[in-house]
């Protein structure tokens, strides 16, 4: 591992607040030209990494008393955890991730991409397309050939469904909610409500560094970003809740690889029983990281501003798809969707004009990461001068800071020929045995001396923990 200068790095901890003279504490190391693209991607996942690296390092140093320990990014770790759902393996077998109808489809006037890996979101593309439940990838595609892309993308979204019409980089510059994602930086760290004192955070024990030890998070979030972020903060020692609404079940496969060092419940936030345990679990939170759409808790009194009313010192991390304001700032979307919509599946096209995908969904990891560091380093700045702190990501910005380069210079650092970018991907790989079974994961990437190399607990049975802080 050596030194280097890394000007997304630099950007990113600058976002996050961060003292720049610190980030001469990380090296980088590791097989080169993973993650091969048109756009930097390898760069956006190596600095997202090694901020939140360094959040984590920053935070023990304060609970130490010693320096901020050195941090180390590989990119081979950094590469495998980015497609960790990828290498997943339950007993041998590989889980499920896109459903037949969650795909790129010729239009009448171009392309179009659709998810529908949740039950619920593929009957809703189906019934406003008009066609029968059992539809399948030839019905659709038929109907859609005569269909203009935007035209079917309102009305899918009109249905409560996903689907988003290709763009080109340009294209979505000039759209209002391409505009409007410009308008913010990658991410924002701001105050939250009236000040607060303080909260001492106690010296932490013996054995692996575990800068988050003792603090408690509640995690409402689904799919990758969110989860990965909590994910993260688990491995630093937090204590992890994870709920969900019991109308809206996640899949186990996703579960058993986000849910390291986490534990599940299912609360039904519009009963009076739920939002009582919701309550009582708020009074000892140290952070509520949501990963809803914009607007869509509202309803239970859990905007930023009323969680840090109920909870002073509390620290709340949101995302979304597509930003907090703009035509599209209540609208759901997922990673895949995010990168048609802003160009990025057109610069990555094949020479016949396909569209194409980033080698790793690279906009939910990267954000996911980033939101980390966001939640560690407002509880430094917390413990250090009180308040309560707002961080507000989404992955369309960080989509726009992947097209615009996140290197600094917007080129991709990995060789247009991906087989010369194959490595042992099994050096970060490990087994461990869970309620579900024996899982083969990737280990994690955010590294720091002294600290964890692996989470202390594995994902187990998806909603099946008690509602209840250890």
């Amino acid at each position: 591992m050596g030194q280097r200068h890394d000007t997304g790095t630099e950007l990113a901890w600058a976002a996050l607040g961060g003292d720049p003279d610190l980030t001469r504490r990380i090296s980088y190391g590791g097989p080169p030209g993973l993650l091969p693209a048109r756009l930097p991607v390898l760069a956006l996942a190596r600095s997202t990494v090694a901020v939140c690296a360094l959040a984590a390092a920053e935070l023990a140093a304060r609970r130490t008393g010693r320096p901020v320990p050195a941090v180390r990014v590989d990119d081979g770790a950094v590469a495998t955890a980015f497609v960790s759902e990828r290498h997943m393996r339950i007993d041998g077998r590989a889980p499920s991730t896109f459903a037949p109808l969650s795909r790129f489809w010729r239009t009448a006037d171009g392309w179009l991409r659709t998810h529908a890996n949740y039950p619920h979101h593929r009957a809703r593309l189906l019934t406003a397309l008009g066609l029968p439940a059992t539809a399948g990838v030839a019905e659709v595609a038929a109907e859609l050939a005569g269909r203009r892309a935007e035209e079917v993308q309102e009305t899918v979204y009109a249905a409560g469904g996903l689907a988003v019409a290709a763009r080109t980089p340009e294209e979505w510059a000039a759209h209002p909610q391409g505009a409007a994602v410009a308008a913010h930086p990658l991410l924002t760290l701001e105050p939250l409500g009236t000040g607060a004192p303080p909260r001492p955070l106690p010296a932490l024990a013996g054995g692996p560094v575990l800068p988050a030890a003792g603090l408690r998070v509640l995690d409402l979030t689904r799919v990758i970003a969110g989860p990965v972020a909590t994910r993260t903060l688990a491995l630093l020692g937090a204590d992890v809740l994870r709920i969900d609404a019991p109308q809206l079940p996640e899949s186990q496969d996703a579960h058993s690889d986000t849910g390291f060092g986490k534990r599940s419940t299912v609360l039904d936030l519009g009963a009076r029983a739920g939002r009582a345990t919701f309550e009582e679990l708020l009074t000892g939170a140290d952070a509520v990281v949501t990963g809803y759409r914009p607007g869509a808790l509202d309803r239970f009194g859990l905007t930023p501003e009323a969680l840090a009313a109920r909870r002073p010192g509390l620290v709340v991390a949101r995302l979304s798809a597509w930003g907090d304001d703009g035509p599209w700032g209540g609208r759901r979307g997922f990673d895949s969707l995010v990168q048609v919509a802003t160009g990025i599946a057109a610069v990555e096209a094949d020479e016949d004009g396909t569209p194409g995908a980033l080698p790793a969904q690279a906009l939910d990891h990267g954000t996911g990461y980033l939101l980390a560091a966001a939640v560690l380093r407002a509880l430094t700045e917390q413990a250090r001068t009180g308040g309560s702190s707002l961080a507000t990501l989404a992955l369309a910005r960080t989509a726009r800071w992947l097209v615009h380069g996140p290197a600094g210079d917007g080129r991709a650092d990995g060789p247009a020929d991906p087989a010369a970018a194959r490595y042992d991907a099994a050096r970060y790989l490990r087994d461990t045995d869970s309620p579900v079974g024996r899982l083969r994961h990737a280990l994690p990437p955010v590294s720091f001396d002294g600290g964890p190399a692996t989470w202390a607990t594995p994902p187990g049975r998806w909603g099946t923990d008690p509602a209840a802080w250890r």
